[in-house]
């Protein structure tokens, strides 16, 4: 199955577009962050990049520099106004980059996409509608992009995994696509794994995803600190791949 990276300002276009693709696609979301956008690009390899262009004033213009000049092998569809498109039209005259211009049909997104990636969209449909991917998914929380895709590494063949590098933006990715259990870095700045862990418990709804907390720190106060938390498990990173599946298993069993 092809990744879809969809980039841009978590609103009801966002939410509406990923909706539509995730029945098609690996889609992982990302803010119009450059920064983030580069790293997670990094992390995830995704085939495509798919940008909201909504509230472009506040928009990091300096993504499409980025990818162009560090990614420029990914096809990137952006979507958007007349208006909005006219920042950008001279990256519109290589083959890197298309628009599309709203209002849009969600259709008619996927069928650039397909198109971008050289797919049959109606063969992508009907191995959607044939096709149980089956595995369990797996949330990987952490700040560091390093991290992040050495975990991916070790759990793509087995797992559905989906990545986060903040807590918030895991609050959002669980809102669109719950996972199974969640991988959560302790040590986090600004909002840290206690404080998403506690966000996470205050839904009714997801209080009985497995968390299972990841910490750098091995010393015997900071331990019985995570214990306290009652987590489904704790590992010490670096995450060993046996021992980190292993963990994930035995949390999805008790759930």
């Amino acid at each position: 199955m092809k990744t879809v990276m969809l980039i841009g300002k978590m609103n009801d276009l966002m939410k509406s577009i990923n909706d539509y693709l995730q029945r098609y696609f690996r889609v992982q979301l990302c803010t119009e962050n450059s920064a983030n956008v580069i790293g997670m690009i990094k992390v995830v390899e995704p085939h495509l990049v798919l940008i909201n262009l909504v509230g472009i004033m506040d928009f990091d213009t300096s993504i499409f520099d980025r990818i162009r000049s560090d990614f420029p092998g990914i096809p990137v569809v952006t979507i958007g106004t007349e208006s909005e498109h006219r920042y950008f039209t001279g990256y519109y005259h290589s083959e890197q980059f298309t628009k599309l211009v709203r209002p849009i049909e969600n259709s008619d997104v996927f069928a650039e996409v397909c198109d971008r990636l050289g797919l049959d969209a109606k063969s992508v449909v009907e191995n959607a509608q044939t096709d149980d991917d089956g595995r369990k998914k797996v949330l990987v929380v952490d700040d560091n992009a390093t991290t992040l895709r050495s975990i991916k590494e070790m759990l793509d063949k087995k797992y559905n995994v989906s990545l986060a590098n903040s807590g918030m933006k895991a609050m959002t990715s669980i809102g669109k696509k719950r996972p199974d259990a969640i991988l959560l870095d302790y040590e986090m700045p600004v909002c840290d794994g206690r404080q998403t862990l506690e966000m996470i418990r205050a839904d009714e709804d997801l209080t009985t995803i497995p968390v299972i907390f990841l910490t750098g720190v091995n010393d015997r106060a900071h331990i019985e600190a995570v214990l306290k938390l009652k987590p489904a498990g704790y590992l010490l990173k670096p995450a060993v791949p046996e021992k980190l599946i292993a963990a994930i298993e035995s949390a999805l069993r008790k759930d």
